[in-house]
């Protein structure tokens, strides 16, 4: 019989087809005995919440032990920004592109008006602190005491990242001063066994994600069905179509011509997380499902924590390409033509903002007023165009995430394909 089990991406295929149908077809009423789409939905989110609760620490653990166990020089720390470098370009001249070329936001122009009142809804406000300063943004990331990196609202994944490179770095050098019989010795032990026994509780959670993606879409689909999709057919289709030529397009080849990983391989293997990221609608809730599919594409396990969990900051591809495309689309609507600079400006905004805001649910979208402001547009158009975009954001955010955990694939494997030479 378990030669008969269906993959787990094939599952997750499942379990989105199916939340979609019940979310068409019981919208919020009755499904049966008072069984409702919000319900599925709510114990969906359980096992999401717990795959999150599981990210913080799974990356904290890894870093330690990949640093005392790998030697993780400078250099691939610099090939890995400059990986990203190239990534971040290539998804800022795909969205400027598309944007200048078929200029969709003027088929908003005079109806913007009327597609609010349509559509209504209240705007969110980014997190308090959330600034696209980048030293502001760096003063936020050194930790005031060693709790509040982990901690729920306060969860911050460049400081866990930071604090786990300057205790793996102290161990590996107190180790190779003490030898294999020090305290530090056993610590990086007691590391490495978290890693692994998160790795093994990871294990069993996978096998609800297929549930919990039927259970969110359910609710989601149930809740807001596809009724907004007519006036904002034109957006949904430039954001999805930007970040999918960024992800098929681009990623797909990078990986298959630099990488060696085939796109049976590097999409095959990467489907559940992918999937998941989507469902999810976070890329860091998904670091360890991530993990396990760069494992399967037979990524060296130092290439896929340095990606995954140290870079998984700088690989918000998505977030960046969104917030950069979502506001060249707004200013043609409103009739504001930026200037090559302006664009620039609104490029390095979005990068910013993609870096600071990393693992937060909608975080593209809620620092966009961040990036509609570096170019002048006023606060209160800003404010009241954003309840539009939120009423699709449920769908577009999700190809965002998605965009997000490849971004963390292929670096990872082009990271792989060209392994510090010093090491060697």
């Amino acid at each position: 019989m378990s030669g008969l089990k269906l993959p787990l991406y094939v599952r997750v295929l499942i379990g989105v087809a199916l939340g979609t149908i019940f979310g068409l077809a019981f919208g919020e009423g009755s499904i049966l005995f008072g069984l409702t789409n919000k319900h599925l939905g709510d114990l969906g989110l359980l096992v999401i919440r717990l795959l999150r609760a599981m990210a913080i620490p799974l990356i904290f653990f890894g870093v330690v032990d990949a640093f005392v166990r790998t030697d993780i020089s400078g250099r691939q720390g610099m090939k890995l920004v400059a990986i990203c470098g190239v990534n971040v370009t290539v998804a800022f001249l795909i969205g400027m592109t598309l944007i200048n070329v078929f200029e969709p936001g003027e088929a908003w122009k005079d109806r913007l008006t009327d597609i609010e009142a349509a559509v209504g809804g209240t705007a969110r406000k980014a997190p308090e602190g959330t600034s696209l300063d980048p030293m502001k943004n760096l003063s936020g990331y050194v930790p005031a005491n060693l709790i509040d990196p982990f901690q729920k609202d306060n969860g911050n994944v460049i400081s866990v990242v930071f604090l786990a490179i300057l205790i793996g770095v102290s161990l590996r050098r107190l180790i190779a001063a003490q030898g294999r019989d020090s305290a530090a010795f056993r610590l990086a032990d007691l590391a490495e066994g978290g890693f692994q026994t998160l790795i093994g509780v990871l294990g069993m959670i996978i096998q609800a994600i297929p549930f919990a993606v039927f259970g969110v879409l359910a609710q989601v689909v149930g809740k807001d069905g596809m009724k907004v999709f007519g006036d904002l057919a034109v957006y949904v289709v430039a954001m999805v179509s930007g970040l999918s030529l960024h992800a098929l397009g681009y990623y797909t080849l990078a990986a298959w011509f630099i990488g060696r990983r085939s796109p049976k391989v590097y999409l095959g293997e990467g489907a559940p997380a992918i999937l998941a990221g989507m469902s999810m609608n976070s890329s860091l809730a998904t670091v360890p499902l991530t993990l396990q599919s760069l494992a399967r594409m037979k990524v060296s396990d130092a290439s896929s924590r340095l990606s995954a969990c140290v870079g998984t900051n700088l690989n918000n591809d998505g977030i960046v390409l969104y917030d950069a495309m979502a506001a060249l689309f707004l200013s043609q609507a409103l009739g504001y033509h930026l200037t090559f600079e302006q664009q620039v400006l609104v490029a390095l905004a979005s990068l910013m903002a993609g870096i600071g805001i990393s693992g937060v649910p909608d975080a593209g979208l809620i620092v966009l007023p961040l990036v509609l402001t570096t170019v002048g547009l006023p606060d209160a158009v800003v404010l009241g165009v954003l309840p539009v975009l939120f009423s699709v954001d449920w769908l577009v955010g999700r190809v965002r995430s998605g965009v997000n955990v490849m971004s963390d694939m292929l670096v990872a494997i082009l990271l792989d394909r060209f392994p510090d030479k010093a090491r060697n």
